[in-house]
């Protein structure tokens, strides 16, 4: 379920007016927050705001920030009418984490989900694929970045949200990949950071 916030409303979310979300050209911010299941906890009430500026050069086509110390997805409208900010999983260790600058290059629905060879060279016991429903870990929708194998992508598990969970990728719940798959276009800029 998305928050939505305006200018002056926003104001009064301090962590958020401190960090100079309230900026001009700022109509509409979304903050979604999910209740964690009894008895875990997600990394979802730290959020700070980012401003695109210290990051992406233009806004041309969006951008993606995937703060990966946060676990934190942050993404900016090129009109610049829309901020939005969602909790992520994010890779669980520095050898499944890459950092840089890429872009969507592909946009799917209710992706099939193929292991990587890394993946199955692990665990053999691995399937070849896992068809498109509750079962496949790519969630309900997938963001193919230009880094072979990366992904921004829906989960199946709700627990593996504000996690070191993935082997790259970054997941989001599936409510909120589905809001960004909309809004986001091929050529959308990314930042792992």
């Amino acid at each position: 379920m998305a928050q939505s916030f305006n200018r002056r409303r926003l104001l009064g979310y301090g962590a958020f007016a401190a960090a100079g979300l309230a900026a001009p050209g700022l109509l509409r911010a979304q903050v979604t927050m999910v209740q964690p299941t009894q008895g875990h906890h997600h990394n979802v009430a730290g959020f700070s705001a980012q401003r695109w500026q210290d990051h992406f050069q233009h806004l041309r086509k969006g951008a993606i920030l995937c703060d990966l110390t946060s676990r934190v997805l942050h993404f900016w409208s090129e009109d610049e009418q829309t901020y939005l900010v969602y909790p992520s999983s994010v890779p669980r260790d520095e050898e499944h984490t890459q950092l840089g600058y890429t872009e969507i290059v592909l946009k799917r629905r209710n992706p099939t989900w193929v292991p990587t060879p890394t993946m199955r060279a692990a665990d053999p016991t691995l399937p070849a694929s896992v068809p498109p429903g509750p079962e496949n870990p790519m969630g309900s929708r997938a963001l193919n970045l230009g880094w072979q194998y990366y992904r921004i992508h829906g989960i199946d598990n709700l627990d593996k949200i504000g996690r070191p969970a993935s082997s790259g990728c970054v997941g989001l719940f599936n409510p909120n990949v589905e809001e960004l798959f909309e809004l986001v276009q091929v050529g959308t800029q990314v930042r792992f950071l």
